[in-house]
């Protein structure tokens, strides 16, 4: 672990390989685990001002989880969580005719419809961000449906925190990832 600001950031973002390999998984992050995509207390009225121009493109059983559970659940640990259809899949989840399952948020996003991309914890996977009172952890989050993208990692040679770098810059600011890229640099010429 290493501090950059009040953060505690895991050596594995530098040291581990990663890239999504949809070819191969086709967003099932999205359709597996335990509860609904994490959420900070600000994207709850995100999500409540957005929803009606990110409706459109969701799935009739998501929108029905939707206006029924609302917008945002809470999960059995109290945190803020996106609902869920069926128990399983997120309800802001599409299935594209290729298969791949992609955000509802994201594709209002691109076609200009909102200006919030998608809950930062779904960006920022496989990062996994906590905040504490005195100071936020950021970790590597292993997870067995994402082999192929540490074996795409591998192949392409590029890290966790290179691979998530669009999503870091938007968590913690340029600043913080030019710092984080400074760690790196001391750590491969500590390696020589």
């Amino acid at each position: 672990m290493f501090q950059i600001g009040k953060t505690l950031v895991s050596e594995e973002l530098l040291n581990e390989d990663f890239v999504c390999n949809l070819n191969k998984c086709k967003g099932i992050c999205c359709v597996e685990g335990d509860a609904g995509a994490p959420l900070n207390e600000d994207e709850l009225t995100v999500l409540d001002d957005i929803y009606e121009d990110v409706k459109p493109y969701l799935r009739p059983e998501g929108i029905a989880v939707i206006e029924q559970e609302g917008k945002y659940t809470m999960d059995t640990d109290g945190d803020w969580v996106t609902p869920l259809v069926n128990n399983r899949e997120c309800a802001y989840l599409v299935f594209e005719e290729n298969g791949f399952s992609k955000c509802g948020i994201e594709k209002a996003y691109e076609d200009g419809k909102v200006d919030y991309k998608k809950p930062i914890s779904c960006h920022l996977y496989p990062v996994r961000v906590k905040e504490y009172s005195n100071f936020t952890s950021v970790n590597y989050d292993v997870w067995d449906i994402c082999a192929d993208a540490c074996t795409l990692g591998k192949e392409l040679k590029v890290n966790v925190a290179t691979f998530a770098k669009d999503s870091l810059v938007r968590k913690f600011g340029q600043e913080w990832y030019d710092e984080l890229m400074a760690i790196q640099q001391e750590l491969n010429n500590q390696k020589k």
